[in-house]
C-alpha cells in the first residue's frame, strides 16, 4: 500500500454521491491511496443530501446508501482526534470559513493535502486539490 493519503472535504463526499466522476476516483485508487473524512463532514453530507436531492425530485434513500457505502474507503476520522490541532487550524483558516476547520485539521494530525473545491482552503499552508487536478495526486 501506498504512504499517499488525502482528506476530503464535505463537498467531496457530496459529489462522489450525487456524480460518478468523484465516486470512480476514489473507488479507482482506494487500494493506493488512504482517503480521509473528519466525522463532521459525514455529517454536513448526511444533512445536506436529502434537500440537495428534494430540488431534483430524487428519495434520498439510495443516496444515504451510497454515503454509507463509501465508509470502508473514506475512513471517519473521529473529532476526538483531531481536536488537538483545532486552535493551529483556526488560526490558518482564519475568517475564511471557520466552520471547515476540522476538514484542515485532519489534514494536518495525518499529514496530507485536501480534496476540496472550497477556496477557503488555499493559503493554509496544507497542500490543496480540486478535482480537476487531483488525478494527478492519484497518479
Amino acid at each position: 500500500m501506498s504512504s499517499k493519503a488525502i482528506v476530503l472535504d464535505a463537498n467531496i463526499l457530496i459529489r462522489a454521491v450525487l456524480g460518478k466522476r468523484v465516486r470512480e476516483l476514489i473507488t479507482a485508487h482506494a487500494e493506493d491511496v488512504r482517503f480521509f473524512a473528519p466525522d463532521v463532514a459525514y455529517a454536513d453530507a448526511r444533512k445536506y443530501l436529502p434537500g440537495l436531492l428534494k430540488k431534483r425530485g430524487i428519495s434520498p434513500e439510495p443516496a444515504i446508501a451510497v454515503l454509507d457505502g463509501l465508509v470502508p474507503i473514506v475512513q471517519i476520522i473521529d473529532g476526538e482526534i483531531y481536536a488537538e490541532a483545532k486552535t493551529q487550524a483556526l488560526q490558518r483558516i482564519g475568517t475564511r470559513d471557520a466552520d471547515d476547520w476540522p476538514v484542515l485539521a485532519c489534514a494536518m494530525i495525518v499529514g496530507c493535502p485536501v480534496w476540496t473545491e472550497d477556496a477557503d482552503f488555499f493559503g493554509t499552508g496544507i497542500a490543496t486539490w480540486t478535482t480537476d487536478r487531483i488525478a494527478l495526486y492519484l497518479a
